[in-house]
């Protein structure tokens, strides 16, 4: 049973020695400096046209309006174009007023998919039928602040800038604990891992509720894209990395830019929160093993990034399992492993507290037992499963009835009804895509491609 012990310490201690190598040089690239494109004025050049895509999949209506209502706020000076994609909604009928609020903004243009195709295929679909020189993905559950778009297309100045991030935090922050404990994890990932990667000009995911492209660049990937596979199967999650690690393969830079702020929202019990966590986490296998082939084209610091991010937690779970057998078997206590997770968790929200000014982030320690005893499982458990592909989301649609919610069963909405009585005056931009039908409506044709696939 010595072993046990023997194992526990030298894992916890290569781990606190790696950890700490790591997140020191991390905290020391992640320190803001002076950009290059910081001081020059968008006004001094052209501004480029920017196409805002939306997709949506059973949103609520008052989330999805805050969303829109945030793009058609934006203070940007050039030209914006906003396409909202419903991606085979079962609340269809709900989300139609609120279609029908933005489609008299000449600038907002609505695509209503017959059936769910997925996240990707949705965004592709507005893509191609836009032609903005940059390209904003945003989430349909996040808000913008108003100068986003501004400060993301600033960055985007430099042509060897293929993609660009903003900050992200949660909206309903204040709503539990767990979303407190979330919107700091954003903080710590944007304003740690996302800063000292940008460098680098080598962020390795640019995270899908708020991530603008360079519509050349995009063109020349889009079919790389949208036909990820992984072990022989479409793998249809995990866009946004994937999208960032194609953007670095093909030679850009992709960048964060902490003053565009956009605010999401997450999730507010554990069940969605690692639902969640375990579709990323698979998302991030698959993509390391792409990323790794770029690792030595980039600052040696990313090589140690990605070792940080993936070897750390196999050491942490192997010293807390084995620390965990040793008081099971040996009826000891491993007073080593215990003690250096405490110090670490101790230093590191001490830290961030001081780094972020704010004393919430002492709280940030609770963090720990929840990544030690349900986020390494269930990263263990992706690691296992990489070849599923569900999405995990949520499947019933919740509309709002008289300041409440109730369940619509899917058969409720009749589709085409919805469509055709979404024609009438103020509502005249909404385009159906359907598979091998077109009709005309007021003075456009509107075509309708193809689209298929599953939840998303």
């Amino acid at each position: 049973m010595n072993l046990l012990a023997t194992t526990s310490t030298v894992a916890i201690s290569c781990y606190a020695l790696l950890s700490t190598v790591y997140r020191s040089v991390q905290a020391l690239y992640a320190q803001p400096i002076e950009p290059l494109l910081a001081d020059r004025s968008v006004e001094t050049y052209v501004l480029p046209s920017v196409d805002v895509i939306v997709p949506s999949f059973n949103e609520d209506p008052r989330t999805l309006s805050a969303c829109l209502r945030s793009i058609a706020d934006q203070d940007y000076a050039g030209k914006l174009r906003v396409y909202v994609i419903d991606d085979g909604s079962e609340n269809l009928e709900a989300v139609v007023p609120v279609h029908d609020t933005y489609a008299k903004d000449p600038r907002f243009n609505f695509i209503v998919l017959p059936k769910n195709a997925g996240k990707r295929k949705a965004q592709i679909a507005a893509i191609r039928r836009s032609s903005g020189d940059l390209v904003l993905n945003v989430d349909s559950d996040t808000i913008l602040a108003p100068d986003v778009v501004t400060k993301l297309a600033s960055k985007m100045q430099d042509a060897s800038v293929g993609a660009a991030m903003g900050q992200l935090t949660a909206s309903n922050r204040s709503d539990t604990w767990l979303t407190r404990l979330i919107d700091m994890e954003y903080w710590l990932a944007c304003n740690e891992e996302r800063a000292a990667q940008a460098r680098f000009g080598a962020v390795m995911c640019c995270c899908g509720p708020c991530a603008m492209y360079r519509r050349s660049a995009l063109l020349l990937l889009l079919d790389q894209y949208e036909t990820q596979f992984f072990r022989g199967k479409p793998s249809d999650f995990g866009e946004d990395r994937h999208l960032t690690i194609l953007m670095l393969k093909a030679g850009f830079r992709t960048e964060y830019v902490p003053e565009a702020v956009a605010a999401t929202v997450v999730p507010d019990t554990l069940g969605p929160y690692l639902r969640q966590q375990l579709r990323w986490a698979r998302s991030t296998f698959r993509d390391t093993f792409l990323a790794l082939r770029l690792l030595p084209g980039l600052d040696r610091y990313l090589t140690l990034d990605v070792v940080g991010q993936n070897l750390g937690p196999l050491l942490l779970a192997l010293s807390s399992l084995t620390g965990l057998a040793q008081i099971l078997f040996t009826r000891t206590v491993p007073w080593w492993t215990g003690l250096m997770i405490i110090l670490m968790t101790a230093v590191r929200c001490s830290v961030a507290a001081l780094r972020a000014r704010q004393l919430r982030f002492l709280a940030f320690s609770l963090h720990t037992p929840i990544n030690i005893f349900l986020l390494l499982p269930v990263k263990a458990y992706a690691l296992c499963t990489l070849s599923n592909s569900d999405w995990l989301s949520r499947k019933a649609v919740q509309l709002p009835a008289d300041g409440d919610k109730q369940v619509v069963d899917r058969k409720a909405v009749d589709r085409e009804s919805i469509l055709e009585r979404g024609q009438r005056p103020g509502s005249h931009r909404r385009i159906d895509l359907a598979p091998g039908r077109s009709r005309r409506v007021g003075s456009e044709t509107l075509c309708r491609g193809e689209s298929t696939g599953r939840a998303g």
